[in-house]
């Protein structure tokens, strides 16, 4: 079974006669299956997910997640025969009626169902993708092997050997996930009580300006913002529907408070 590793640059081209060209010449490598199966374990698949893969290949990732992981999923491809077979393979594996695959370009495919994406492409096209997959829900999970998604970095990484691996030097892989953070930056008022973050993807500072002052940073972990641990008490938040809720209470902000994001450059006076 193979995995593409190259194919994806097609998608800078702007040419599709081009485009169709440079994917005749593009090689394929090996997927090893523990590879595979890392990927889907980082990510914690479970029955609840739809695995989104972004070139998806012989369709291995998404039919495993279905098959092991009792997922549902779709993968998309741009090679018509790759497709083809991937459908030979879902209904061998007996996972047909869970997953689909379809030719298609990967930056037109609809994202907003996913709860997990993975994905082994070329670092510039990780880039390209990285807006869309920050727009995704908070907590979406998203794979990446190889390769990173440049300054945003990964919650975690794991490397796993690959004895045969036919690209690089090193005979390895690295598998890394991210959760998609919850969009927090900004000003935002519960009453006049202000509460300013400031985030740079799954890192924030917070400042709530009232009757008790605090100052903390922290990291996000999907809709969660959880308090630091150790220090004075710090107010935990939830981001739910657009809104910041606090889920741990500190003094002078009371559990079940709600922020709302300000479209002005100060909350309302009390």
């Amino acid at each position: 079974m193979l995995r593409r590793f190259a194919v994806f640059l097609p998608f800078a081209c702007a040419a599709a006669a081009a485009a169709a060209q440079w994917v005749e010449e593009v090689p394929f490598i090996t997927t090893p299956d523990h590879v595979t199966l890392g990927m889907l374990e980082l990510a914690g698949v479970g029955p609840r997910d739809h695995l989104i893969d972004l070139g998806s290949g012989d369709g291995r990732i998404v039919i495993t997640a279905a098959r092991r992981f009792g997922a549902s999923g779709l993968g998309v491809e741009i090679v018509p025969e790759l497709v083809q077979r991937s459908r030979a393979h879902a209904q061998q594996a007996g996972v047909a009626d869970r997953v689909a695959f379809r030719t298609e370009d990967l930056f037109q495919t609809d994202l907003s169902r996913a709860t997990v994406v993975t994905m082994y492409l070329l670092p510039e096209i990780n880039l390209q993708l990285r807006p869309r997959l920050l727009a995704l829900a908070p907590g979406t999970r998203i794979v990446s092997h190889d390769w990173d998604l440049g300054d945003w970095r990964p919650d975690r990484t794991a490397t796993l050997p690959v004895p045969d691996k036919a690209v690089g030097r090193e005979k390895l892989s690295r598998v890394h996930l991210w959760r998609v953070p919850a969009p927090v930056d900004g000003l935002w008022c519960a009453g006049p009580v202000a509460l300013r973050i400031a985030q740079r993807f799954q890192h924030y500072r917070a400042q709530i300006e009232g009757p008790v002052p605090h100052r903390w940073e922290g990291r996000i972990h999907g809709a969660q913002l959880p308090p630091p641990v150790g220090g004075p008490p710090r107010p935990g938040l939830r981001w739910r529907e657009g809104v910041l809720e606090v889920a741990q209470g500190a003094p002078g902000v009371a559990p079940g408070s709600r922020f709302t994001q300000a479209e002005a450059a100060a909350c309302p006076a009390g």
